[in-house]
Formats: C-alpha cells, structure tokens, sequence
C-alpha cells in the first residue's frame, strides 16, 4: 500500500490527495465493520446449537444489527395480529345501548359541562358521586346488573369509560324534541351511529375497536325519554298539552326507525312515569287541593303522562308490524312508579311524597332555590325508605323496586322479561 503511493507521487499532488482519501476511506470503513463485529459477538445471545461465531461474515453481522429475522419478524407481527384479532373477535355477551335522559344518565350531562357534584349524591350504593342524579344507581344500572355486565359509561365522559358492553347516550336534560336541548334524542342517536361507524373503520384498518360492527344487531336499545318534553308544557291548558303529545311521540317513533335502519333489532322503550306525584311538581303554590287524586298526586300531570304513554305504546304497535324480524317492547313506567305511591305500605315506604333530598321538611321537603348537594339538616337516614331523592328523581331503593318489575314482563307489551330478550341473534336480519 505504501509503495504504490510512493509511485502515484510522480502523477502530481491531486492523484496523491485523492489516493490519501481512499487510504482514509478504507480504515474508516474497516474500523466501523470491526466494531459491528464486535458488538455483535459481545452482545448476541449464545447459539442454542453450539455453533461458532467465526462463521459470521461482516454482512452478515451488519444485517442482524439492522434487522429482526425472518423467524422473529413472523413471530412478531403474528403476535399483533393475533392481539388485533382477539381484540376485534372479542364476543361480549352484552350489549346494551341507551338513550334518554336523567332517568338514565350515568355522568354524561357533569361530564360535559364540567359540574362540580358532591355528596350526598351516590351514598348509597357509590359511596362517592357519579354523576347520577340520585343517591346511588338508576334503573339502566339494574338493567345491566340483571343481564351480568357492568354498568354503562356515557358516550361523553373522557376518563374511565369502557365501551365493551355498550354505551349510555343519555344527558340530564334531554328531550325527544329536537332543538330544545343541546342532546335531544336525535342527537343521541346521531352519535350512535357516529360511534357505529368509527368502530367498523377501525376493523377495516385493522385496529382495535370496542364493538365489533357484526355484533350490533344482537344489542339491546333502550330508551327512556319525553318527561322533560311533558313537564315543559304543563302550563299550558290541558287541550292544547294532548295536542303536542303526539309530536313527542313521533320523534321517538323516528329515532328508532333511524337505529333500525342502522342495525338495531331489539328494543326495550320505557314509558314515562306518575310525573303528577313527584315532589317538585306538588311543591308548586297552589290554590287549592282540587287537583289532586286519592294519593296526593296532580291529576292533570299523570293524565298528561298515561296519555303519552298511550300514544308511544300504540306507536310501538305500529313499528312492530313494520319492521318485521324485530323485538319493540314497550314498558308502562306509569303503572310501576304510581303503584309505589298507591301502594306504597306493600313495599315498605312510609312517606310517598317526600324528598330524601331537599329543604322545607314536610310535607314535600322540596325548595326549587336550593340544591340537593351540601344538605345535611333536611336530608333523610340512609335507612329510610323514600321514593323520590331530590324531588324529581328515584332513591337508589326505588330504582331498584322499579327495575324489579319492569324486567318481569308483566309491565310490558307484549308480555316478554327482559332476559328473554336478550339472546343471541341467528342472523344479521334477525
């Protein structure tokens, strides 16, 4: 190597420099290859055959620094695959998608708006506050709790949620018209199938996702939703309240023709309930008691509410023909929550009227300008069996009483319990 620059000397300085490059060029390049070697040997595990590490060649050194082998690369990605796959076949039993409002909201509505709660809100059951308007679970938890899989997490709450069984659409608030509110019931739905479809893209993409598309038509929808449509018209004289029910009642019926059209195949729709007997309706000032019933709950709300739910039973009736190869199950809530206050001594209530919740004492313990959280004096033992929490909504002992019933079948049309509905589908078309 030494010579032949000497000799490249006669060629002039250029040719020398050039030569010097390659010089350079070649320990640099033979420097780097002894090192690769050398890593290599030092840091690779031992041959499980025994076989020596002479054999290996500098390629051959530079290509296992670089890159898994094929063996290993096969391995891998099969081990993703095979993650991906379990994930995306992942078969729930349950699945349980809901729509309404707070009867059945899980924590959407304080999720959104970001609304600081604090106890006495889910004593009973929770120990700490959900977001549940109530002091512990709402009828949808019973639901869930009655086919074995864990309560719903609302579509808009962004920490903790698991989808895997489903989800809670509804929001505090919402009505089945739209416009009213900022979640009515189309919105609702709107975001069901939003969610439908980022999960079938995430299949497509070979990505995790929730909910498998295919396992949608075997869900449970259900529905609870129209008081806050009832009670917002009360005021109103009573034919000009009948005349607005029906259009309540058309949005229901659209929604689910829109979740039908989307693959739903099996809904269980609640009527609403004795709106005339909750708290924060009697505790309204009034002239007189003339518009009371028997049991001391407004006469005019609860004839409001039973025609409704007459209205929304007959449109299920209709939807049921029409939508062949399809499950609609309407429940009379009407029936069940007034039967607590008509009977209330049978299920061990001693005060159908009152507020767990609330201000004022008897006979309501309901004051409109204050809330529910931070009460101490007013509230209720936690051994005291009441209906109502806050005056608009269900103790966690009265949700419970409630659920027991309208899973049975005897409150439903047709007469079918809820855990008959809710088998495993032979088909998409079913």
């Amino acid at each position: 190597m030494a010579s032949a620059l000497n000799g490249a000397g006669n060629g002039g300085g250029g040719l020398m420099k050039v030569s010097l490059l390659r010089f350079q060029y070649y320990c640099v390049l033979g420097a780097v290859a002894g090192a690769v070697i050398f890593a290599t040997l030092r840091y690779m595990p031992a041959a499980a055959g025994g076989g020596g590490a002479g054999a290996l060649s500098t390629t051959s050194a530079v290509g296992t620094a670089a890159a898994p082998s094929v063996s290993e690369h096969r391995k891998s990605k099969g081990m993703v695959v095979a993650a991906k796959e379990a994930t995306k076949v992942k078969d729930p039993e349950v699945l349980v998608f809901n729509f309404g409002d707070s009867n059945s909201d899980t924590g959407g509505a304080v999720a959104i708006m970001g609304i600081p709660i604090a106890s006495p809100e889910g004593r009973a059951f929770f120990h700490h506050p959900t977001g549940r308007l109530s002091d512990g679970r709402v009828v949808l938890d019973f639901i869930c709790e009655t086919l074995n899989t864990h309560h719903l997490s609302p579509y808009m709450k962004p920490l903790g949620s698991d989808y895997s069984n489903g989800v809670n659409f509804a929001i505090a608030g919402a009505t089945a018209t739209p416009g009213d509110t900022p979640f009515s019931l189309d919105v609702q739905v709107d975001q069901f199938v939003f969610f439908r479809d980022r999960c079938n893209d995430s299949i497509i993409r070979e990505e995790s996702a929730p909910v498998d598309p295919k396992d949608f038509h075997k869900a449970l929808f259900t529905m609870d939703i129209g008081q806050n449509d009832i009670t917002s018209i009360m005021y109103l004289p009573y034919d000009q309240v009948l005349a607005k029910l029906p259009h309540f009642v058309a949005e229901i019926r659209r929604a689910i023709r829109t979740l039908h059209k989307n693959g739903a195949r099996k809904f269980w729709i609640h009527g609403t309930g004795a709106l005339g007997c909750l708290p924060a309706k009697l505790a309204i000032p009034k002239d007189n008691d003339g518009g009371l019933d028997e049991h001391g709950c407004i006469i005019k709300y609860n004839d409001a509410a039973k025609k409704f739910n007459e209205l929304l039973s007959e449109a299920c009736d209709d939807l049921r023909l029409q939508l062949k190869k399809s499950a609609i199950i309407f429940v009379d809530m009407f029936a069940i929550k007034y039967d607590l206050v008509a009977n209330h001594t049978k299920y061990g209530i001693e005060k159908p009227l009152m507020t767990c919740c609330g201000h004022g004492g008897p006979p309501y313990n309901y004051d409109p300008k204050k809330s529910c959280m931070g009460v101490d004096k007013d509230t209720c033992k936690p051994d005291e069996k009441l209906i109502s929490w806050d005056g608009v909504h269900f103790t966690d002992a009265a949700n419970s009483l409630v659920a027991s019933m309208a899973i049975t079948g005897e409150y439903s049309i047709p007469r079918m319990r809820l855990t008959s509905l809710v088998k495993p589908a032979k088909s998409n078309d079913s």
